[in-house]
């Protein structure tokens, strides 16, 4: 019987020495990420949701510290933050960086290209999107974990916008870049100022309308109080935000976490859809109650401003990496039928 005991306990320390070694061998990794979007915005909190699913699903062993509302560097430097391991990821999105490389303009905002969320993610999974990204990406010692796209951007306006003759000299705030460009050959006349000056130049008169986001986000700006009209469904913008880190400090993750955070982002991309695709249409409920006038433009409105914004596109792959996304997105908008062969 004494003979057993001490096998047993023999046994007992052997299978706490291999818990503890298996304990002590058990990767971590340690994550520093920045988000553009505040903490209490719908962005932010399924951002909050994505963390706690990577860590809950890795048992603990994927640790991320989030940074909100760009607190450690300003949007536009994120990427390069975590490019040179200030920050490890970047979530913000690529349009940010069309300044370094205009093939981000691509991959940042396709303007006049895909008309819902479901079909710019099922370029990038099922159209050979991510490797034709991840090139670009890496040319920047960066690597793209995925995207989270929230729907086509609305219109914000003084003036009827129902269909492309309203946009006759029609004043209004737009970003740089592309977008300019696109609305400059359809009449309107663009004008390029900072998000924050936004509200005021509509007061003035200074603009007749804006570019600023989504349905229910304009609301949340206030824009309707002073435009009251409107398109929606929206068409032109619909911005990809990204997860993107640091190459080196992906490669040296295990493929475990890899996978853990590459799935996350899928479902990520899903809840962000599906999340507004249902504050929008309650945002355009709340609007025709409160006196707005919402617009649907039509078919052939809708494809005049497809063709103006494709017939620009070739105005921004001056690089090869531009040009082998645009090439990549004519293709498979054409299998989608949205572009004619």
């Amino acid at each position: 019987m004494k003979i057993l005991t001490k096998a047993a306990c023999a046994a007992g320390v052997a299978a706490l020495l291999s818990a503890t070694a298996m304990t002590a061998s058990a990767e971590t990794t340690k994550l520093r990420i920045q988000t553009h979007y505040a903490p209490e915005t719908v962005s932010g909190k399924l951002a909050a949701e994505y963390v706690d699913n990577v860590q809950t699903m890795s048992g603990g062993e994927i640790e991320i510290e989030m940074f909100y509302s760009s607190s450690v560097v300003k949007s536009v430097e994120t990427f390069d933050a975590a490019a040179t391991g200030i920050l490890d990821c970047d979530m913000t999105g690529g349009a940010y960086q069309t300044g370094k490389n205009p093939a981000f303009q691509f991959v940042g905002d396709i303007m006049g290209g895909y008309a819902t969320p479901y079909q710019q993610l099922s370029w990038l999974y099922y159209g050979d999107g991510l490797a034709a990204a991840q090139k670009l990406y890496n040319k920047y010692d960066m690597q793209l974990v995925g995207w989270w796209v929230y729907g086509q951007e609305s219109l914000a306006s003084t003036k009827p916008i129902a269909g492309i003759a309203d946009l006759k000299d029609w004043k209004f705030r737009s970003p740089p870049g592309m977008e300019t460009k696109i609305f400059e050959k359809l009449g309107a006349k663009p004008i390029v100022m900072d998000f924050t000056e936004i509200f005021t130049a509509l007061e003035t008169g200074i603009i007749d309308g804006a570019d600023a986001s989504g349905l229910a986000n304009n609301v949340g700006l206030g824009l309707y109080d002073l435009g009251k009209f409107t398109n929606y469904p929206g068409f032109h913008s619909m911005p990809s935000d990204h997860l993107a880190c640091n190459k080196a400090k992906w490669d040296a993750m295990p493929e475990a976490h890899r996978r853990i955070m590459s799935v996350a982002m899928e479902a990520l991309a899903l809840r962000t859809a599906l999340t507004f695709e249902k504050k929008n249409a309650e945002a355009a409920a709340e609007l025709r109650a409160a006196g707005v006038t919402l617009s649907e433009w039509s078919p052939e409105d809708l494809q005049a401003f497809r063709d103006a914004a494709q017939s620009t596109w070739p105005e921004f792959a001056t690089s090869p990496e531009a040009e082998a996304l645009v090439q990549a997105h004519l293709s498979y908008l054409k299998q989608l039928g949205l572009v004619s062969e």
